[in-house]
């Protein structure tokens, strides 16, 4: 496992912009997949986002695509959430998770050992 860190949440109006970011230690970023997921009031985690090893395979959940980028530097150790044109549907805690056993760990969360604590996004109409 290794230890997550997410920063960059926050309140922003419909149409507007986020950065998140999540810092990894313990294990080297290139080794392992990584996503973020998130969870509004009263639903289930769904994923976001997701990226392999690499950084050079990703893949969206249908509801963020065009909007939402996810990235990862491997020398820094530390993956991104770019999201613009923000919904107020997106409003959600959102979490960086790793999948430290496997080189792409697909959208299923179970594939994922290690998570943050969250970070709030919170979008106005």
């Amino acid at each position: 496992q290794v230890q997550l860190v997410e920063s960059g949440g926050g309140l922003v109006q419909a149409g507007g912009s986020l950065r998140l970011s999540c810092a990894a230690s313990g294990r080297t970023a290139g080794s392992y997949a990584m996503g973020w997921f998130r969870q509004a009031p009263g639903k289930e985690r769904d994923v976001v986002a997701i990226i392999d090893s690499t950084g050079s395979i990703t893949s969206y959940a249908d509801s963020v695509k065009g909007r939402f980028t996810i990235s990862k530097n491997n020398a820094k150790n530390t993956a991104y959430l770019q999201m613009n044109s923000l919904k107020p549907e997106d409003t959600a805690i959102y979490y960086c998770a790793a999948g430290t056993r496997f080189a792409w760990a697909g959208k299923d969360f179970n594939a994922y050992d290690s998570w943050g604590q969250g970070t709030q996004v919170t979008v106005s109409s």
